[in-house]
């Protein structure tokens, strides 16, 4: 595709999509020159290693910002530079060598993406203000549950929180009511607040596999939540089916140590209009076969299609 005129010589603005200019894939070492009217900027798969002052003098409406697989250290991002995008709406980090986030200023961003970094901590005002922020991606990283303290705090419209591959103990204080989706899975938890998912009224997804949750730091009732339809705690250590609202539409419980299948956990109580939602219920790797399930199971499950025990 033809670029146009006032792009930079190591990459492509296509013509009927002006305010793009892709850089990705190049062994760029090093930022081009962005031409004034860029809105959007791919730098994904290149080898850059820093982010000079300056670079962005020509584009601080930049809207979305696009790092992605480079080898940028926290160090060597300059001031003047992410800090000075103040319509910024997507920041992609994902898979360089940061220690820390960088310095945002724009009050736009949506979405932030720092996948597969080394951060052990995301201070409480990186975010600060930032009331558009809808999705956070800080997966594979190092952060412990003392590093994210105040973090989230703020965010009036965060929908979804991803956490997972860290090293938390507990699940994050101070999340924004407006959350959807959380996921903390592969970390060191071991407890769950009593009344932690009750100030998250509008959760669907709860993940919380490959922790080291037991049945003695699962409160009685802490999942009984009409709003949440996933709820995934397999590879942990619970004996026991926990107490889950009949609303709940997905339950993973696969590798544990369950060895008896309480149907009044699922079914507080049974009629033509009182059963489980659960569409599907995976107990396998647990010391439970389909004997396991009491008579009156079928009743209680009418809607479930896939329900696995090995």
């Amino acid at each position: 595709m033809p670029s146009s005129p006032n792009c930079a010589l190591e990459c492509t603005c296509p013509i009927n999509f002006p305010t793009a200019m892709y850089c990705d894939s190049r062994n760029l070492k090093n930022i081009p020159f962005v031409p004034t009217g860029i809105k959007y900027l791919y730098l994904q798969n290149n080898l850059i290693e820093e982010i000079k002052t300056g670079v962005f003098d020509n584009v601080t409406d930049l809207r979305w910002l696009v790092l992605d697989h480079n080898n940028i250290i926290s160090d060597k991002i300059q001031s003047g530079t992410i800090d000075k995008l103040s319509k910024l709406e997507k920041l992609l980090f994902s898979y360089n060598k940061l220690s820390k986030p960088p310095s945002i200023s724009s009050k736009s961003l949506d979405e932030v993406k720092f996948i597969g970094n080394q951060l052990t901590t995301f201070p409480s005002g990186t975010l600060s203000g930032m009331e558009n922020l809808t999705t956070i991606h800080l997966g594979k990283n190092k952060l412990t549950s003392e590093g994210i303290t105040g973090a989230f705090k703020g965010l009036k419209s965060l929908m979804l929180l991803d956490l997972s591959e860290n090293k938390l103990k507990k699940l994050p204080a101070g999340i924004p009511a407006s959350l959807l989706m959380l996921y903390a899975d592969n970390n060191d938890i071991e407890s769950i607040p009593k009344d932690y998912l009750a100030k998250l009224p509008l959760l669907q997804y709860l993940r919380l596999s490959h922790n080291k949750l037991a049945d003695t730091g699962i409160p009685g009732g802490v999942f009984n939540v009409s709003a949440l339809l996933e709820l995934d705690l397999s590879f942990n250590n619970l004996e026991s089916i926990p107490e889950v609202n009949e609303s709940l539409e997905h339950l993973y419980l696969q590798v544990n140590k369950i060895s008896k299948f309480d149907l009044p956990k699922i079914c507080k109580f049974i009629s033509p209009v009182n059963y489980s939602r659960l569409k599907s219920l995976r107990l396998d790797g647990n010391y439970l076969t389909h004997n396991s399930m009491p008579d009156d199971a079928s009743s209680c499950l009418r809607q479930a299609s896939e329900i696995i025990f090995d």
